[in-house]
């Protein structure tokens, strides 16, 4: 209840639902609970039944959570946010000891930087170490991002929430010291999510962790934190590369030049930086009047909640025709960093194959591919 800040009279409401007779507080918290009570509550933390009957004290040290060692987040973190990097932090603190028992060293290779440091001469420093050989097909660069990331032990996840889940986490990304990235999988907008993706790699870079979800439509409006600014610089620069010199080169964005729309739509094609980003940079450096900006913003805003829309109604003419949905629910990128230490546990006998199955979220007819 600490770590996802509930009340108990948030549990009791929450354990409540559906029943003519709410269970009380003496219900929970007495000697004994009943079997049913626990069950719903396991359905609130996820944990399985045998979570509370472990006699041994929960630990509520720094070390456990970002939770405990950490108070405020830049967004009012939601609890389906909060499973999700409590599974992540729990993941990555068994990852840690797996790696130390496999004799596997993940030590930083990138030196710690600063808010005072120029994000630009920073993102170039980067570049030349964590840049992939760019490719045009934005999950593949996406997936040469955490394939780079984890040649300097940077350990990159995915989660995977369906369409059609009851509640979602209102969480893009978060970084968790001292080497873990967590993204939520954006089947339909790489873009966004790539940008998390290079963005936490930013708080990484200055040590600094946070859980968040990012507000690109009204990133502009918004009074960043030196901390959050910075990385949205650093993402800027690291993405846009030489490009940068291109657009400095832009007069005023106007009518008269048509806002620049098909080269920034070219440069966003070349650097797989969302045309918003690109004009919110505009706006911040004067290259764009705020009445010009917000009536290109409306336009694309526009355009992405068209293709929302047309998805939605693709997906209720197939229901109503009687069709199956098309394929099954995304699969989360693997870094390599994951399996290799994964493979490496596994043959010094440290994990099973069960293990390794479920580390890996593969099935067990999937084993070979990954322990050959």
């Amino acid at each position: 209840m600490k770590l996802y800040r509930i009340s108990i009279d948030d549990l009791l409401n929450m354990v409540s639902v559906g029943l003519k007779k709410p269970i009380l507080e003496d219900d929970l918290l007495s000697n004994s609970i009943e079997l049913n009570y626990l069950k719903r509550i396991d359905k609130i933390f996820n944990k399985g039944l045998h979570y509370y009957l472990d006699p041994k004290a929960l630990d509520e040290s720094k070390e456990e959570s970002i939770f405990f060692r950490k108070e405020k987040f830049n967004t009012e973190l939601n609890i389906e946010a909060r499973k999700v990097v409590n599974r992540f932090e729990e993941f990555k603190i068994s990852l840690s000891a797996i790696s130390k028992l496999a004799e596997i060293n993940i030590e930083r290779r990138i030196p710690i930087f600063s808010v005072n440091d120029n994000a630009k001469e920073i993102a170039a420093e980067v570049r030349k170490v964590l840049y992939p050989i760019f490719s045009s097909e934005k999950k593949e660069f996406l997936r040469s991002l955490i394939t780079k990331f984890a040649e300097t032990n940077i350990l990159v996840f995915e989660f995977v929430e369906t369409w059609n889940k009851k509640d979602n986490a209102n969480v893009d990304g978060f970084f968790l010291e001292p080497f873990v990235i967590v993204l939520k999988r954006l089947q339909h907008s790489f873009r966004r999510e790539i940008f998390t993706l290079v963005h936490e790699l930013g708080h990484y870079l200055l040590n600094e962790e946070e859980v968040e979800k990012l507000e690109y439509e009204s990133i502009w409006k918004v009074k960043l934190s030196k901390v959050e600014r910075w990385c949205n610089d650093f993402a800027y620069y690291f993405l846009i590369g030489s490009y940068d010199s291109i657009i400095n080169k832009f007069d005023v964005a106007n009518s008269d030049n048509d806002y620049y729309h098909e080269r920034i739509k070219e440069i966003s094609l070349r650097t797989h930086l969302s045309e918003l980003a690109i004009y919110t940079r505009l706006l911040y450096q004067g290259k764009i009047s705020l009445t010009n900006y917000e009536k290109v913003r409306s336009h694309i805003l526009i355009n992405i909640q068209k293709f929302k829309e047309q998805l939605k109604l693709q997906r209720e003419q197939e229901k109503a025709q009687g069709k199956k949905q098309k394929g099954s629910a995304p699969k989360p990128i693997n870094s390599p960093l994951l399996v290799s230490t994964i493979q490496t546990a596994f043959y010094e006998g440290i994990i099973s194959e069960y293990e390794v199955c479920k580390h890996l979220n593969i099935k067990p007819d999937k084993f070979s591919k990954y322990i050959p």
